[in-house]
């Protein structure tokens, strides 16, 4: 029998679990998300014997942190940053061929996974080079159901590259448009 394992247990934070970390932690991981985002170049880098895809996954895991206390906080203006302008974006609601689409139709999701009273996690996230797959779900923090649920692979090259690719399957129990208090509760 396969032994399991935490997916994080590499990673200097777990958000396995819908517990919150410290504020100070999450004050460096969004600073770090900043920091991240600076060195995004706006065409995608090539794979180099200098820029190899081990540094590239170093760079994803690092950045996976940030990605998710970024969702925890709805700070919607790192994620549209995570993006390349170049995004190309699959889900059921159809394909999206650039950031600023994408970012239109994600920023109700966005407001909805993020919303005060419910916590995200990712139970499991899996790297590979340039892959990033993860299986999320959102959990209201009174009554403990599942609000939303799904999972993604993104291609990111590391810092210098961003996002270039997204895949998702989500699933919502409540509203799929986020009303316009919780819009306006997001930080964009």
């Amino acid at each position: 029998m396969t032994k399991q394992a935490n997916y994080y247990n590499n990673l200097s934070v777990d958000y396995s679990q819908p517990k919150l970390v410290s504020n100070e932690l999450a004050v460096r991981l969004v600073g770090n998300a900043e920091t991240y985002i600076s060195l995004r170049e706006e065409i995608l880098p090539e794979i180099t014997l200098e820029y190899g895809l081990a540094q590239i996954e170093q760079e994803n895991k690092e950045w996976w942190l940030t990605h998710c206390e970024a969702l925890r906080q709805g700070r919607a203006d790192i994620l549209a940053d995570e993006y390349a302008n170049t995004l190309v974006y699959f889900c059921a609601d159809g394909s999206f061929y650039n950031r600023t689409a994408a970012i239109n139709r994600e920023v109700h999701w966005w407001a909805i996974l993020a919303q005060p009273g419910v916590t995200m996690a990712w139970p499991i996230v899996m790297f590979h080079s340039e892959a990033i797959y993860s299986e999320w779900n959102c959990i209201d923090n009174v009554t403990k159901e599942i609000i939303a649920k799904g999972n993604e692979t993104l291609l990111r090259r590391g810092h210098r590259g961003a996002c270039y690719l997204k895949t998702e399957q989500l699933s919502f129990y409540r509203d799929v448009y986020a009303s316009n208090e919780l819009l306006h509760w997001l930080r964009r």
